[in-house]
């Protein structure tokens, strides 16, 4: 099993020594699509998945979901956090196991969702239907001090309810000069690039385990099309996530990374449990 860069206390002393840090923002990737966010010692948790549920939940069927990754950190040790996300209602986007401890560690802590998705939202984790920040294509909210607004995502289409509310969201997040695209789980559909284009993304995270219909799940982006799409929409920087956590549904980051060499895409490959900086530098001239 792969071992996180830092765990546990490990992960806890770091996150916590840079949260005074006033310059720039950091990001560390907790697996699959989850990251938490640091800014002026404040913290966004976007898509986080922090337990066992669905290993637990497929254990014997004929997709098991296999752990590749050891967990980075216990949702219950997060009790500093201001905002969670859950960009669509599959278990690792919106788990219950993840986010009712979240919720009782950090009980002033914002949820924000797909308005199409309130009730089963609720439903999952035993909250009252009042309590999340309904989101949806091109709706912002201030959350926490941040700005999220929703992006239509395609998992594999785009899905709305009867209302017209899109099932499935990515969310931009604004702060102070910065702006974050997590695009949750999608795959490029017709405008998307154009659109984002205009949004003057510093760091994108993109999915890239793409759509093997053998799998049996709901497809993403492959790691050349994540590439091509941080590159049409003037990304500064990508960073790959939704890899090395269930060994039926990955793919190796090496298509990803020779693509974006190939189109001079600026990129950042992370392990589980490791921080990236903007003080490093973000490749936009």
């Amino acid at each position: 099993m792969i071992r996180p860069v830092l765990c546990g206390e490990g992960f806890l002393a770091e996150v916590a020594a840079t949260a005074t840090e006033e310059a720039g923002f950091r990001l560390w990737w907790l697996g699959q699509s989850g990251y938490l966010l640091q800014w002026q010692g404040r913290h966004v948790l976007l898509d986080p998945y922090l337990s066992d549920s669905l290993t637990e939940k497929y254990a014997g069927t004929e997709r098991p979901h296999v752990r590749l990754t050891e967990r980075v950190i216990a949702p219950e040790r997060l009790d500093f956090i201001d905002v969670a996300t859950s960009s669509h209602n599959h278990t690792d986007h919106l788990d219950a196991a993840t986010l009712g401890p979240l919720l009782r560690a950090s009980p002033r802590m914002h949820l924000v969702i797909p308005e199409a998705n309130r009730a089963f939202v609720a439903a999952r984790l035993g909250v009252p239907a009042s309590l999340p920040i309904g989101l949806d294509d091109g709706r912002s909210a201030e959350v926490g001090g941040f700005r999220f607004t929703g992006v239509a995502a395609a998992h594999e289409t785009v899905e709305r309810d009867a209302a017209g509310c899109c099932r499935y969201l990515g969310y931009l997040v604004r702060f102070g000069p910065w702006c974050l695209y997590h695009s949750g789980d999608t795959v490029r559909y017709p405008g998307m690039a154009e659109r984002l284009a205009g949004c003057g993304i510093d760091v994108a995270l993109l999915p890239i385990n793409g759509a093997v219909a053998a799998r049996g799940v709901a497809g993403n982006l492959s790691g050349p099309e994540a590439a091509a799409l941080a590159a049409d929409s003037g990304a500064a920087l990508v960073i790959p996530c939704h890899y090395e956590m269930f060994a039926f549904n990955t793919a190796a980051p090496d298509e990803f990374r020779r693509a974006a060499e190939r189109l001079g895409q600026p990129y950042a490959l992370l392990a589980a449990g490791q921080r990236w900086s903007s003080a490093g530098g973000l490749g936009r001239a």
